[in-house]
């Protein structure tokens, strides 16, 4: 290395190092943040996140009764149950995309939102303890809270 390159060397590693340090920090905590933006309407978030990942917890619960007999529709698999953890979880996390502003309708949308994301909570806890009845309960829950919410918002085509 040359005289003229070691300053320039330390320069650049107390600038690399000034990065690293709690002012250069703040400075990144104090940029404005990004506004969300809603990019799927209320149509398609319900048919293409929210009702795909419900029916996983619907479709993995309870009992198909036929001529032939009983099968429990519960998953026989840690990967059948991880499916129906992950389908809860994109539900819980749904209810809050229903919140946000442009989305969110007067009355009690919220509220209902919120039990969407308790019946979502109740599925994830079910599947992660892999028990079947608790699964069919919470997915009761979420079928109740979808109904009460269709009953007062469901935009029906003119």
């Amino acid at each position: 290395m040359d005289s003229l390159s070691t300053p320039w060397v330390a320069v650049a590693a107390v600038l690399l190092l000034s990065a690293c340090t709690p002012d250069g920090e703040r400075a990144a905590e104090d940029k404005p943040v990004a506004e969300y933006r809603t990019i799927l309407g209320m149509r398609d978030l319900m048919h293409q996140v929210l009702e795909p990942a419900a029916e996983v917890i619907w479709d993995s619960a309870g009992y198909d009764i036929t001529a032939a007999g009983e099968k429990n529709l519960a998953p026989t698999t840690d990967a059948g149950w991880e499916r129906v953890a992950d389908a809860a979880a994109v539900v819980m996390e749904s209810a809050n995309l229903l919140m946000l502003p442009g989305r969110s309708r007067e009355g009690g949308w919220n509220e209902i939102s919120a039990g969407l994301a308790d019946a979502g909570l109740a599925a994830r806890a079910a599947a992660e303890s892999r028990n079947d009845e608790a699964l069919f309960s919470a997915g009761a829950r979420v079928y109740r809270v979808c109904v009460a919410c269709h009953q007062i918002y469901w935009i029906r085509p003119q």
